[in-house]
């Protein structure tokens, strides 16, 4: 066994299993994708810290933890079609495409856009575009997951839900934000929380001022 793999295997026994994370798809996915490759050089030593995971141009992949227990929430099936926003270089996706029927990924920084599409080629469709656009084209989506904190509801998201469909994402003003699940039903999109985490913000949702005059 490399040191990665072993390493793989620590993350997913104690910062993903230990935090009540039991769906065995996703468990599986996660013990068989390989974070490092997802990982510029100089940090893939650090891959499988228990910690946000930079990958250049000021993004992250999202700590293990809260990664598992926000897919966990957005209960992914296998004939699902998800959304996966703010890819990065693509780990995230590759995860989700392990365990759903159809994964689109939206990356608007073009480096790694371009890291994303080589890495997922046969496994995923990535779209170059602003996240907080998603890919309506290729909706509507049984799943939208969000890599990252948001400061609202993303409507424009929500807009690309399925009947029935789930948005997973972190929403607050940071450093700690809320997990919240979006469901939508009959037109109308509700909301729950399900846990708290510290997450990295996602460029292109940030709220615009008004000026009072």
């Amino acid at each position: 066994m490399t040191d990665f793999a072993a390493a793989r295997i620590n993350m997913v026994e104690n910062q993903v299993r230990c935090n009540a994370v039991t769906d065995h798809a996703l468990i599986a996915a996660m013990s068989a994708v390989p974070r490092e490759q997802f990982t510029p050089p100089a940090n893939q030593g650090v891959a499988y810290m228990d910690q946000d995971l930079g990958v250049g141009h000021g993004r992250y992949l999202m700590q293990a933890r809260a990664f598992a227990k926000l897919c966990q929430a957005a209960a992914i099936g296998s004939a699902d079609t998800v959304l996966d926003v703010g890819c990065a270089t693509g780990y995230s996706t590759a995860v989700l495409a392990r365990i759903a029927g159809k994964v689109v990924a939206v990356e608007e920084n073009p480096a790694l856009a371009e890291a994303a599409t080589a890495s997922l080629a046969g496994v995923a469709t990535v779209v170059t575009g602003p996240l907080a656009e998603g890919a309506p084209k290729h909706g509507p989506y049984d799943v939208i997951f969000i890599n990252g904190l948001v400061p609202e509801k993303p409507e424009k998201l929500c807009q690309q839900l399925a009947e029935g469909g789930r948005l997973v994402a972190i929403v607050g003003e940071g450093p700690v934000g809320q997990a919240k699940v979006y469901v939508c039903a009959a037109g109308t999109v509700t909301s729950r929380v399900v846990f708290d985490t510290p997450a990295q913000p996602l460029p292109g949702f940030e709220i615009e001022k008004s000026f009072v005059f």
